[in-house]
This record gives C-alpha cells, structure tokens and sequence, in this order.
C-alpha cells in the first residue's frame, strides 16, 4: 500500500499509473471530460430571444387623411363611377378607421403621384426614422447590429430595403440581411420567428426587425368591389424592433419571447384566394379581400390555438376542452367548449385589419370588448398599418401603463397565403409608466367613443 501511494505522489508518474491500474486509455480519458464539459456548456447555454424595445412611426398632423379627404381625390381622380365612390364611403364609415390617420404624402397630391420616387420616399420617411428613434433612444452604435430584417410586401425594390438602412446608417459589411416581400400583414411575426432562429445560431448578437407596408404604389383605380376595399382600410406606418440573445440584454430588456406559432392554409385554395393581387378585366392592378376572408381567418386561428393552446393553457382548461371534444364524438354535443384564454395572457393584441376581423377574434375568442381595446384605438388612430399594427398596439399598452412585470401578451396576426402566426412575450422588467412612444402625445384622449356610424 505504501508503495502504491509512493507511487502515486510522484507527478511523473501519473500517466503510467492511468495507463496501468485503469482499463480505459489518457485519449478516452481525455475525450470523455472533453464531452462532459461540451454538453455543460450546451445545457447552460441560453435560447432566449429577448425583445429589448420597438419604435413605432408617428405620422405628423400634416398627414392626416380624414375621410372627407378620401372623398375629395376620389371624386377629383375621376377613376371612379359614383357607384364605386359610394361603396368605398360606406365601407371607410364602417371600417371604425378615424380622421387622424396618417397617407404619404405622395397620396395628398390631385392626382396621386404613385411613382417608384414618391414610394421610395414613402419607404424612407417611416424606416429612417423609426430606426434613428431606436438608435438613439438607446444610444447603440449601428455597426453593433448582427442582423437585419425587414418585411414590405408589395414595394420589393432594387438594391433591397435593408440595403437603404445599411447604406443609410453605415452598418458593418458582414451584417446578415433579409429582406422579406409578399408575405402580408402576417409578416411581422414571421421577421420574428426567423430571427427567433437565425439567433440560434449567430449566439451574442444583436437583431434589428423592420415591418411596414407601402401605400404609394398600391391604390386600385376600377370598379371590383372586393378590389376597391383596400384603397379605404391601409394607412401609413411601421416599426422597428430590438431583439437580442446576449444575456447582458436581459436587464434593459422589455419582453422575453416565450411562444411563436406559425400556421400557413396555402394548400386550401379558398384560403391561398382569400387575399390575392390581381388585374382585373379592364387591367387595373390590385389587392383583392374575397367575402370568405373572415372564415378562412377563423379557421386560421383555430388552427393556430390547437398547437398554440397545449404551451400555454393552464391543465384545467385544456381537461375541459378534451371532455368537450369527447362528448361530441361520443354523444354528438354540438358545442365545443371554448377555452379561457384569460387565464394564459393579461394582454392581447389582435391584428388591426378592420373592425369586422377585431370584432370576430373577439367572438371566436370569447374576449370582451376591454380586451381588444388597444387594437380598436389602433385601428381607429392610425388605422390598417398592416405587419407593423400589433406594435402599435402594444405601445398603447404600455401607454396606458398596464403591462406588468410579470405579464404574457399575446400577439396575433393574419396575412395573405392565408397565414395566422401569433407570438408570446413576457414582460421580464419595470416598464416607464409613461414612456415616449407613438402614443405619448395623445394618450390621455384615449380609449376614445367610435361614432355610432361605425356599428351600422
């Protein structure tokens, strides 16, 4: 025994000692702990995609497009039959968009300049600015930002939209950048989700997301009245978002992201239809929104909550909708129970398409009218701002001061192909109980009364 300790105390002889007294070799030795430390550092590792802040485009006054104004360019372009002109009245009345929404100001012009210059300067106007607002708001130096996304579904210019920010703002030459077209108002949320996963490979970095939609160079100048709702329910707007893996991030940092689904009904060819660029007969261009557009939404979401639904519901409502499915295949109960979705999340966010699809989430989601107020306000202020609209509506949240540490909010968003994704945040810090953000300087006027019009 003395020997073997003797033997054991001498450091040169530590590799005979392991070759001698152990069956396994100084190479699997090594490997092994080489492993053991790899899959530490695996497991330690953190996934977590955390939404340091947003920045939304406030349009000045000077852009305000009432509806009197949209009845007068109307009128004046002579494109329209009185016919058309009246339907579109009667759908922007109903639509619950108010006077204070923003057009570009190619839109303000008799006649619309619809060029590639005035929505090149739509384009920059909204991206410039809500970018140099995030910028600066947290005094981060450009060339600091890994990634960049953004999405614009129907303005897909050459060089691309990230190539202007890039240019714009000097940002290093081995950023990573994506630019998303023809994807919808849904696109927001799918900038997230590939930065969601573009971050877990690119670890320690920091991802800049760009959602708007142009309005220049989309107006529909004939007479398809599903053709012809599209020209009265967009507006001017769009966002910039923060969004960072670094654990350093974790203290400033807003929002962590808990959940995104995706769901895409492309294979359904109502659904792939339901909004859908065309020409019509006479050769105008244009958007069309068919009658099925709420249905196939429904179905959509419907979709979407079945996966969303297990990862977020508490045990209690997911065991009362499987007993309600049971019975209606077992004893034919036509009812099929609606979860509480109140119980999961303190705050929502519906996409701000228009009154009727609020109202409709709403009523497939059994929420109260509290629950979609920030996303009727939104509509209402800054009306159809496509992908950007859901961070509008959780600026007027934190507006109103309501967002608590603590607190789930759930983002949902629709879009062409037809596309229901939704997203699951978390708020992981002490909000600015009056923060500047698009809502600051009008906040206090709001939740405002809709005009009874808007309900006929």
């Amino acid at each position: 025994m003395a020997a073997v300790l003797l033997r054991y105390s001498s450091l040169t002889n530590l590799y005979d000692i392991i070759r001698e007294e152990s069956p396994i070799s100084l190479t699997h030795f090594l490997a092994a702990t080489a492993l053991t430390i790899l899959v530490i550092c695996f497991t330690l590792r953190s996934n977590s995609v955390y939404l340091v802040d947003f920045s939304c485009y406030l349009p000045p006054d000077y852009l305000r497009a009432p509806h009197s104004h949209f009845h007068e360019h109307f009128d004046a372009s002579g494109a329209f039959d009185t016919d058309s002109l009246d339907f579109q009245m009667k759908v922007m009345e109903r639509s619950g968009i108010g006077v204070e929404a923003g057009e570009p100001l190619s839109l303000h012009q008799i006649p619309a300049d619809s060029s590639i210059i005035g929505t090149q300067e739509e384009t920059t106007t909204v991206l410039f600015t809500v970018v140099e607002d995030l910028l600066s708001k947290h005094n981060i130096n450009p060339k600091s930002i890994d990634i960049l996304v953004s999405n614009c579904s129907l303005f897909c210019p050459t060089p691309s939209i990230t190539s202007m920010i890039v240019n714009k703002f000097g940002f290093r030459s081995n950023i990573k950048t994506v630019s998303l077209g023809g994807m919808g108002c849904s696109a927001g949320m799918l900038s997230v989700s590939l930065v969601k996963d573009l971050l877990k490979v690119h670890k320690n970095s920091v991802a800049l997301v760009l959602s708007m939609e142009a309005v220049t160079p989309n107006g529909y100048r004939g007479k398809v009245k599903s053709m012809l709702i599209a020209n009265v329910l967009f507006r001017m707007g769009g966002a910039a978002v923060l969004l960072s893996n670094r654990k350093q991030d974790k203290k400033k940092a807003k929002y962590e992201l808990q959940n995104l689904v995706r769901t895409h009904l492309g294979s359904n060819d109502k659904a792939y239809h339901s909004v859908f660029q065309q020409v019509d007969d006479a050769g105008h261009a244009g958007v069309s929104l068919s009658r099925a557009l709420l249905h196939v939404a429904a179905n959509a979401l419907r979709t979407n909550i079945s996966e969303l639904g297990p990862r977020v519901l508490p045990y209690s409502e997911q065991l009362r909708y499987g007993w309600s499915m049971i019975r209606q295949k077992i004893w034919g109960q036509k009812e099929i129970y609606v979860p509480n979705f109140k119980s999961a999340f303190e705050h929502f966010c519906i996409h701000a398409g228009g009154k009727a699809v609020i109202d409709g989430i709403e009523d497939n989601l059994r929420l109260g009218k509290e629950d979609g107020e920030a996303s009727r306000m939104t509509l209402y202020r800054f009306g159809n701002t496509s992908s950007s609209s859901l961070w509008y509506e959780l600026g007027y949240l934190e507006a109103k001061g309501r967002v608590k540490k603590g607190d789930r909010v759930w983002q949902i968003a629709f879009g062409s192909g037809f596309k229901c994704n939704s997203a699951v945040w978390k708020c992981i810090s002490d909000l600015d109980p009056t923060p500047r953000n698009s809502w600051s300087d009008r906040i206090h006027l709001y939740p405002v009364q809709i005009p009874e019009v808007f309900d006929h």
